[in-house]
């Protein structure tokens, strides 16, 4: 990011109108519109900052902004609020100087956002600390406060301050914030009981409605809807882009910040609550016998509710609205009041009720913010701008007086600050014409229009805007500044765009035409005594206490004064704060009447120029001097225009500075040397320089760039020379490391064919030795080998595998010969065998192998089966005729058919059953009668044991909790129990693929349901004989 040294570096347009060249209003206004173009809203004039209203978020107020500004030189930078902020902080700071920010414009020109920007900067670069937060807090978040009940929308601003605001802002030695003072002025308290068409309420009526809660709404006696209250207006009640009920939680948090106790807020949003139905309060016409007319209220249910609310006896208030008591020395005289006065006397109630209240939440504020010491002050007035409107009443008259008084001040104080720089500088003082607008504040004050107006409402009779304006004219008349069509000034006669009932001030700003309908009524600003005795009379603590005048003990006879003569004695003592104190100005500008980004409107911004006199403070700034500057700085900044001050020069600035201007032949009358600044009288003069410092620097930067790129390129070349050494040395290694390795494997191949050629002509040489050798032997040997095959044949075995006989070894050296050949000659004759078998014989054979492995040397019975065929179908089923039924009953294949003996499970006895194997299942079935009695999936089966002895019993357990096992394991006897066993074994590995647990032991225990569940252990007695336990037999 490009770092800015001067506020005229990359400049757009003319960042300090002192500088600006040809200076006219046009040039003035293309300026700021060329600025505000390029998003640059901020432009000086000399020390002065003018600011326009965006109307949008710009990203220039980011702490990484406020560390930009902070501790620079004012013109150090492009122009901005920051900068002011900090030259008036570290002015406070390090100088020990009270300063003021005056911020001044028309409503919707940003004064509000200006005084927020200021207060945010100066409390980020002071101090940090515990203490010191919560004071900068407290600052901050009296601004909400203040908006919710001294804010409203009007036409040209959605937040627009109804009040003029000065704060002073506390500070001790070290710059940290100790608190602060504020003080208001003229709060546009009309506002409460009727608004302008598009405009709204003060905020806090719209937020206390939307943002309360259903129960706080209840005892507050109020409704959501806002039409049921004639204080507000309907047809602007809602803001685009404004939630009045998250700013009503703002509000609530704020003024807790703020110190505002619980109880406090209650009364003040009861206060509130009594405004608003205070205009619901109606009143109807009735003659009495006397002939008078006098009023009463329609309806007296918001009566009661008012009363209730402020604990006011209602028979007080509602006497109050109807009568009126006037008091002269000890006479007392009371009258009845007609409908119009009775609405007056309401309205005014409301009025003095909701001022009074906003007075007193600044006087609360102040309570809590307010130090004892006072060490260094701030100041920052945030007040109305001139209003020049269609209809201009007494609030205008009494704001434009105010900016004439601020006008006057700026003057002075721009004009003293000039010649106080000029003679500390020891530069020749020059008076400088400028239009005086004292003639202007004489007219208003003193003895001019505020007097007169005064004098009028205190002037016993008849006394009517009329007869004001009558006196105008008599006083005025020959006033240069004044106009009138009823004086006697002949030249105002025929003016037919001044109305008879008007009259017209030439300020400093302009023309601007007064109606002076409602100028006595809003000076008297008059509340009758008999409703301040009833205020006074409540039994709400803060309502008793805005109103002392009610008090019976303390009346005051004398007429209250005047709301001119309050706010000119408000204006004097600003006046006299200001004069104190040194000042800086923001003056704010509004772009366009539409509220919208990037409108420029030329018109409308001339004439808030033109009001707030920026082309004569521009003419004030360049009537000596338009640019002064440190010697310094203006060395540093021009030194390269010169060969003796570039680049270093070593003695004094100033003599620096003199060298350079006598080589640039400066005529002389275009500057002078002070003491520690050069001026420049002429904006030319600072632009040729400029210019001779953008051709120099683009010089330099071509030469800069010219040794750089030689720079580059050279140490690219010695970088690319030094690379290619290292790597042509690297080569040469590599290259010689590789023909080293190919001589060396050359030289190893050479050897290994010389190797190689002795040891093959050593071996050729032996091997002709060993040939002749075995030449001699061979014969020998074949005749011995032949003869011991042949002695071999006619003794070989039969061709039965299981025939051991082999003949006997000749020589003890062919023993592994022979044990080889009986080995081979066994293993063939033993396949020679195998291929006579047929397939049906293969699987016997192979349930043989099977019943071997599962029974060799476990079971006695064993070696009596391995005779024996397993025929499997003892039953010839298929035929007879008897076993017809059990034919047709099983569909599958049967590979089991036997007649055992089954032992039954209910009581222990024998009987003869028909045993069936088939793939999927066993079945028991009636010997007799072929029906089937028991079917048992092979699934079922769980394990089948069996003793180690010479019996048939064995047992077939089942899986518990499977259909067949409700009764009981099986227990069986057969003949034929090796082949059973073994045929069950495979077809339940074949079907499950799992291996069926055959167990052989002496003692086994099986599951028969007549024991009730116990275990019954079956043995073999001593004798060799089976045995089975009766019923009621158990062996344990």
């Amino acid at each position: 990011m490009e770092v800015k040294t001067s506020l005229l570096d990359n400049m757009i347009g003319v960042g300090d109108m002192v500088l600006l060249e040809p200076l006219s209003e046009e040039s003035f206004i293309n300026n700021l519109k060329k600025r505000f173009d390029h998003s640059e809203i901020y432009t000086y004039i000399g020390s002065v900052v003018v600011s326009i209203n965006p109307y949008r978020s710009l990203p220039i107020y980011s702490p990484e902004k406020v560390e930009e500004y902070r501790n620079r030189n004012f013109y150090e930078l492009s122009p901005h609020i920051f900068a002011l902020s900090d030259e008036a902080y570290r002015s406070l700071r390090d100088q020990d100087k009270d300063q003021c920010i005056l911020i001044t414009g028309e409503s919707g020109a940003g004064k509000t956002e200006a005084s927020k920007l200021v207060m945010s900067y100066v409390a980020a670069v002071c101090g940090k600390g515990a203490e010191v937060n919560q004071v900068k807090e407290q600052l901050l978040q009296s601004n909400p406060v203040l908006e919710a009940f001294g804010n409203a929308k009007t036409v040209r601003n959605d937040n627009s301050s109804r009040f003029g605001k000065y704060m002073d802002i506390e500070f001790d030695f070290k710059g940290d914030p100790l608190g602060g003072v504020i003080s208001n002025y003229l709060l546009e308290k009309s506002r409460v009981v009727k608004q302008p068409r598009g405009e709204r309420n003060f905020h806090i009526f719209y937020q206390i409605l939307s943002g309360a809660t259903e129960d706080m709404l209840n005892k507050l006696k109020l409704q959501r809807d806002f039409s049921r209250y004639n204080y507000l207006s309907l047809d602007s009640s809602r803001v685009n882009g404004v939630d009045d009920a998250v700013n009503f939680r703002t509000v609530r948090n704020a003024m807790q910040i703020v110190g505002f106790m619980d109880h406090e807020t209650q009364s003040i949003f009861e206060v509130i609550a009594a405004v608003l139905k205070l205009g619901n309060i109606e009143f109807k016409p009735e003659s009495r016998v006397n002939g008078l007319d006098e009023s009463k209220i329609k309806d007296k249910n918001e009566l009661k509710e008012i009363c209730e609310l402020t604990g006011i006896d209602q028979s007080v208030l509602e006497r109050a609205f109807s009568f009126r008591t006037l008091e002269a020395k000890q006479e007392k005289v009371s009258t009845t009041l007609n409908v119009a006065q009775a609405y007056y006397a309401r309205d005014a109630l409301a009025k003095n009720l909701y001022s009074r209240l906003f007075s007193w939440l600044v006087t609360r504020i102040n309570e809590s913010i307010k130090v004892i010491f006072l060490y260094k002050v701030m100041g920052v007035l945030d007040i109305y701008g001139f209003e020049i409107f269609e209809d201009n009443s007494f609030e205008q008259f009494i704001i434009n007086y105010c900016n004439e008084k601020l006008q006057q001040i700026f003057i002075e104080l721009t004009l003293k600050e000039e010649q106080e720089e000029y003679i500390r500088e020891d530069i020749e003082w020059t008076h400088i014409e400028y239009f005086n607008n004292a003639i202007i504040c004489d007219l208003i004050e003193n003895t001019g229009i505020l007097a007169m107006l005064d004098e009028e409402c205190l002037r016993p009779g008849t006394v009517t805007d009329d007869t004001f304006l009558e006196k105008l004219n008599q006083v005025c008349a020959t006033h240069q500044h004044f106009e009138s069509r009823m004086s006697k000034c002949s030249r105002f006669l025929n003016d037919t765009s001044l109305p008879h009932s008007c009259f017209r001030i030439q300020h400093y700003a302009g023309k601007v035409m007064y109606q002076v309908e409602g100028f006595v009524d809003k000076n008297n600003d008059l509340l009758y005594r008999d409703l301040s005795q009833a205020m006074w009379k409540a039994n709400h603590s803060l309502i008793k206490a805005l109103f002392p005048e009610g008090n019976p003990a303390k009346i005051n006879l004398k007429r209250p004064p005047t709301a001119g003569s309050q706010f000119k004695a408000s204006v004097a003592t600003l006046m006299k704060n200001l004069q104190t104190k040194n000042p800086n100005y923001i003056r704010c500008i509004k772009p366009n009447d539409k509220k919208a980004a990037h409108i420029f409107s030329d018109a409308l911004v001339c004439h808030q120029v033109r009001y707030l006199g920026l082309l004569e403070n521009v003419r004030v700034r360049r009537a000596g001097y338009a640019f002064r500057q440190p010697y310094e700085l203006c060395l540093e900044r021009y030194k390269m225009l010169c060969k003796q001050t570039w680049p270093h020069w070593r003695g004094p600035a100033r003599a620096g500075v003199e060298v350079l201007f006598n080589e640039l032949e400066i005529p002389v009358e275009e500057y002078s040397y002070g003491r520690s600044k050069i001026f420049i009288r002429n904006p030319r003069t600072l632009f040729k320089l400029e210019d001779l410092r953008k051709q120099r620097l683009e010089d330099l930067a071509t030469l800069i760039q010219k040794i750089y790129r030689g720079w580059k390129y050279r140490t690219r070349f010695l970088l690319m020379k030094k690379s290619q050494i290292v790597i042509a040395s690297w080569y040469r290694r590599y290259a010689q490391q590789k023909k080293y390795q190919k001589i060396k494997s050359s030289s190893i191949v050479v050897q290994s064919y010389i190797r190689g050629w002795k040891v093959n002509r050593s071996v050729s040489c032996m091997r002709i030795l060993i040939i002749l050798q075995l030449n001699k032997n061979i014969y020998y040997w074949r005749e011995f080998m032949q003869k011991y095959f042949l002695e071999m044949k006619s003794k070989m075995p039969s061709l039965s595998p299981i025939d051991k006989n082999w003949p006997a070894r000749p020589y003890l050296f062919l023993d592994s010969t022979h044990k080889e050949l009986k080995r081979i000659f066994h293993l063939w004759r033993c396949k020679k065998y195998r291929d006579q078998f047929t397939d049906q014989q293969k699987l016997i054979y192979e349930e043989k192998l099977e019943a071997s492995e599962l029974f060799k040397d476990k079971k006695a019975l064993y070696p009596a089966s391995v005779g024996q065929p397993f025929h499997g179908a003892y039953l010839e089923i298929s035929k007879n005729p008897k076993y017809k039924k059990l034919k047709d009953a099983v569909e599958e294949k049967i590979i089991i058919a036997e007649v055992v003996n089954k032992i039954n499970r209910a009581n222990g006895k024998c009987a003869s059953r028909i045993f069936l194997l088939t793939k999927n299942n066993v079945l028991l079935a009636d010997q007799k009668s072929g029906h089937i009695k028991s079917e048992v999936p092979l699934g079922d089966v769980t394990k089948v044991s069996m003793s180690s002895q010479n019996d048939g019993f064995f047992a077939v357990h089942l899986k518990e909790g499977s259909g067949a096992a409700g009764k009981g394991d099986f227990l069986f006897s057969s003949d034929h129990l090796i082949e059973m066993a073994t045929k069950l074994y495979r077809t339940t590995l074949s079907q499950t693929k799992q291996k069926l647990n055959i167990e052989i032991s002496d003692e086994y225990a099986i599951f028969l349901s007549f024991l009730k569940g116990c275990v019954l252990p079956c043995s073999r007695l001593s004798d060799g004989k089976n045995c089975f336990p009766g019923p009621s037999q158990v062996w344990l």
